[in-house]
């Protein structure tokens, strides 16, 4: 039976993924076979894992063990072996989503197996976290980050007592994360006996579903309650994590009594980000909350000399606006290709010139132009499907019949393409990354209630697609 229950998890593992093997089913194991009976008695860890794996995989259970028992029906039996009170009462999740692993969480999972007591019983409860790369004196402030920049650092001056909550939100790769990271370096550097926690919200999720299954829901509220500076990076992906979520709103509210530094980032503004409870997104707004934009053409030549700086990269003021010029999305890419333009130098032995640079960052020319060719076609297909004009969806003309029209142009964009959300907006008649942003939440919400509209869209979007 233990080899049929093995290849019963080879099996799973296939049709539903090893992450689900690895939260729920490892945990169980075969206790006893009743031939007689046909039951099959599986030991599970505690309630909680037992009625997870019967709401959501007595079927495939039942369907598999069938198989390979050779037999037409099977009864399964749970026992479970931990009779403790189950202290997850009021935060057992309807549905909770298991993301991947990052590789900072790997590697942090790799330290804790290190410790004396096993991984897989304990809740990690090391602090810090913090990139010791990510300073303050290392971050360009331009107009675009500003005030992110000026309240990240006030917090630092006065922890729990100004701007708490502090929320700052952007687009991907423009400077969140590491304005918190610099945060808890400040403060680290100006007390050392703070306790300073950056976790990503993956993370934050993955460590509690661990402590779900292992009845470990007090140590890891515990852990965090110590805490003196809380950084959660991409607050966005508590999303519909109803009990993720509940246990966030107890932890927030405990530092917040205490006065403890609570600093929040996230892609949109607190009140745009669907699927999080209504007294969450209230309490996000309690302190101040901060955005960052795609910075101009000078900040971006700003960041380029730093880091080329920081990389001993010769880089010249023509290479710098080039490279600043052609690259549209995020930070993380200017980064990116200023690292591509010096590691082609070194490799072929030759200075950073304008020329160089153009032939390594060919493929930036052939993006813009693919990603300009299908905002053009989606404009033309909306206004085609619509009978009005392009002219008119540039226009600042805010009729009713034309402003939603534009709205659902600004949704396929950036569902059909990797564009900004600040590129849409300035191919859309030079509108700000609110205003997209803004149009785009309206569709989805119109999406989630109106059938027929959804049918449209659809159609839209195939439209585009096939052309």
């Amino acid at each position: 039976m233990q080899q049929i229950w093995q290849n019963f998890l080879k099996i799973i593992k296939e049709e539903v993924g090893s992450q689900v093997v690895e939260t729920w089913f490892k945990a169980v194991s075969v206790e006893n076979w009743d031939e007689e009976k046909k039951t099959i008695s599986l030991n599970v860890p505690n309630q909680f894992v037992k009625n997870w794996i019967k709401e959501h995989y007595i079927i495939l259970i039942t369907k598999h063990l069938k198989k390979l028992l050779s037999i037409n029906r099977i009864n399964i039996d749970f026992i479970s072996t931990n009779t403790e009170k189950n202290i997850v009462k009021n935060i057992i999740p309807a549905s909770i989503i298991y993301p991947e692993k990052s590789k900072t969480s790997e590697k942090n999972e790799l330290i804790e197996n290190k410790s004396n007591l096993p991984a897989q019983r304990t809740i990690p409860n090391k602090f810090n976290y913090v990139n010791p790369s990510y300073k303050f004196d290392s971050f360009v402030v331009g107009p675009n980050n500003s005030l992110a920049h000026a309240a990240s650092y006030a917090v630092c001056q006065n922890l729990g007592r100004v701007y708490n909550p502090l929320f700052i939100y952007g687009g991907t790769g423009l400077g969140k994360t590491h304005l918190l990271h610099s945060i808890g370096n400040e403060v680290k550097n100006k007390n050392s006996s703070k306790k300073i926690l950056y976790q990503t919200t993956d993370r934050f999720t993955n460590e509690f579903i661990h402590a779900i299954r292992l009845d470990k829901v007090m140590l890891f509220r515990q852990k965090y309650q110590k805490v003196d500076l809380l950084l959660l990076d991409d607050i966005q992906f508590l999303s519909n994590k109803e009990q993720t979520q509940e246990m966030f709103f107890h932890i927030f509210n405990l530092l917040y009594e205490q006065k403890k530094q609570i600093v929040l980032s996230s892609d949109t503004f607190p009140k745009e980000i669907k699927g999080l409870q209504a007294r969450l997104k209230s309490r996000l707004e309690w302190g101040l909350v901060v955005d960052i934009q795609m910075p101009d053409l000078e900040t971006k030549i700003a960041i380029l000399e730093k880091k080329a700086e920081l990389n001993s990269i010769n880089l010249t003021n023509d290479v710098a606006n080039f490279i600043a010029s052609k690259v549209t999305s995020n930070i993380r890419e200017l980064e990116g290709a200023l690292i591509r333009v010096g590691a082609f130098s070194t490799l072929t032995n030759k200075p950073i010139s304008l020329e160089l640079a153009k032939k390594v960052l060919l493929h930036l020319n052939d993006n813009n132009k693919k990603e300009g060719i299908m905002l053009e076609k989606i404009l033309k297909t909306i206004a085609r499907h619509y009978s009005i004009s392009i002219n008119e969806l540039k226009s600042k003309k805010r009729h009713k019949n034309i402003a939603i029209v534009r709205q659902v142009a600004f949704f396929l964009m950036k569902k059909l393409t990797f564009c900004s959300l600040q590129t849409i907006g300035e191919f859309v008649g030079k509108r700000d990354h609110s205003t997209v942003l803004h149009a785009i939440t309206k569709v989805e919400k119109i999406l989630e209630k109106d059938r027929d509209f959804a049918k449209k869209i659809n159609n839209i979007e195939q439209k585009i697609l096939m052309s």
